[in-house]
């Protein structure tokens, strides 16, 4: 005859219809329902893929409150982890890794179209795209289409007349960095692009270029 224990300490008998035990192979099919039970309970509390973790600051929701907290320090301007070699700091430790690697040498992310590698995955990522033609970032006011994010949000403020970046010299604004920084090598007179065929420098490589073409009369990637 076969038993099984409860929790309590009782033994109890599986029994059939018929009031006669039955064999172990009902006991183990009564464990395996448990079994399956005891998973379904612990499914149902995995998270389901809303995004229930949202910004106090700005409404942004997250799946994981351990995205939530990184996203809420670029409004901190929390940078916690920071590069021994050069001072440099990064609000996720994934991104000082990546970092680090600019240091060491390390590219441990390669192309499997040209071989060129990189310190991150999502540096190849980007890079691939330029083998397959895609952009997937898509602007929803004209449906121009980029290959980075940061194309788009450049290109967003074209609609939206945002230019973020101001020069502390004479006020002027423009919509991204890098243009910041042509613009006041303006007032501190800096030539940081030479020709390398007359050694003559310009603010800008756009400038080189453009000159370059009175060398060769076509243009040049120097």
């Amino acid at each position: 005859e076969e038993h099984f224990y409860s929790q309590r300490g009782e033994r109890r008998d599986y029994c059939g219809s018929s009031g006669e035990p039955q064999q172990r192979h009902d006991a183990d099919k009564a464990e395996k329902s448990l079994s399956t039970l005891e998973h379904l309970k612990k499914h149902q509390q995995r998270p389901t893929g809303k995004k229930s973790h949202c910004c106090s600051d700005c409404g942004k929701h997250f799946k994981y409150s351990s995205d939530l907290i990184i996203h809420q320090r670029t409004h901190t301007g929390e940078k916690p982890y920071c590069c021994d070699q050069c001072g440099k700091s990064f609000t996720q430790s994934s991104s000082l890794i990546s970092h680090q690697r600019i240091h060491t040498g390390e590219k441990p992310f390669s192309c499997d179209q040209c071989g060129k590698s990189f310190v991150s995955s999502s540096n190849l990522t980007r890079h691939q795209r330029t083998h397959t033609g895609e952009k997937s970032y898509s602007c929803d006011e004209c449906g121009k289409s980029f290959v980075k994010s940061r194309d788009l949000t450049v290109h967003q403020r074209t609609h939206t007349g945002e230019k973020s970046y101001s020069c502390a010299q004479c006020g002027k604004s423009f919509t991204q960095s890098t243009s910041l920084i042509s613009h006041q090598r303006k007032h501190t007179g800096e030539k940081s692009y030479s020709c390398a065929q007359c050694g003559k420098s310009f603010t800008t490589s756009s400038m080189r270029t453009t000159h370059h073409i009175t060398h060769t009369g076509e243009k040049s990637q120097l």
